[in-house]
């Protein structure tokens, strides 16, 4: 199925195909399908023609493909942890009006191929006014931070986290992955013991 990063906004309006390309350079943009005015899908691609991305906009209408991806992560958010950021993630889903998804291929890992995705995903998540989304590591806030785990056992480094200490504050800290006593209480949505709080 591949592995997808992605950019939930509840700002409809595309970012334009034209200002993508220019965070995009020296990477390219090619146009691969769009509806009237507004683009769908493209490829990011070296100049040497390696696919490094394949981005789609998904409208999140009745019956649409964004309607369906987005009822997926409402009816699966609640089984994370930490709980506080799982019921505000529930609550903020319905508010998203568009998916970005982008699709990586195996162009990331040449010629600063990653580089040029992050550029892409924080002009459309800026723009989008939204959160992030990654497979095998979860969902952020608004800042950027990851609130809910999904990441692997077995992982491990430094990370960027935020829990929430009240109705909308978030604590944001760098925490250990691989640190038991970091992982339970991340989980129970608190700040672990001897990090710095940011």
């Amino acid at each position: 199925m591949g592995y997808y990063l992605r950019v939930l906004g509840k700002n409809k309006e595309p970012i334009s195909f034209a200002t993508l390309q220019e965070v995009a350079h020296p990477a390219v943009l090619d146009l691969q399908k769009n509806d009237g005015e507004e683009w769908e899908q493209l490829i990011l691609r070296h100049p040497s023609g390696k696919e490094i991305a394949l981005i789609e906009r998904n409208l999140v209408t009745e019956g649409s493909l964004g309607e369906e991806e987005l009822q997926e992560f409402t009816s699966e958010v609640l089984e994370y942890k930490p709980a506080s950021a799982a019921k505000w993630l529930h609550q903020y889903l319905p508010t998203v009006r568009v998916i970005y998804a982008f699709q990586i291929l195996s162009g990331t890992e040449v010629e600063d191929g990653w580089g040029a995705v992050h550029s892409l995903q924080n002009s459309i998540w800026h723009s989008a006014d939204g959160i992030l989304q990654s497979d095998g590591e979860g969902f952020t806030n608004e800042d950027g931070y990851t609130i809910l785990w999904q990441f692997s056992d077995t992982v491990s480094g430094p990370w960027y986290v935020a829990v929430l200490t009240g109705d909308s504050q978030w604590s944001k800290f760098q925490m250990s992955l691989g640190n038991k006593a970091h992982r339970k209480a991340f989980w129970q949505g608190q700040v672990p013991a001897g990090v710095k709080v940011l």
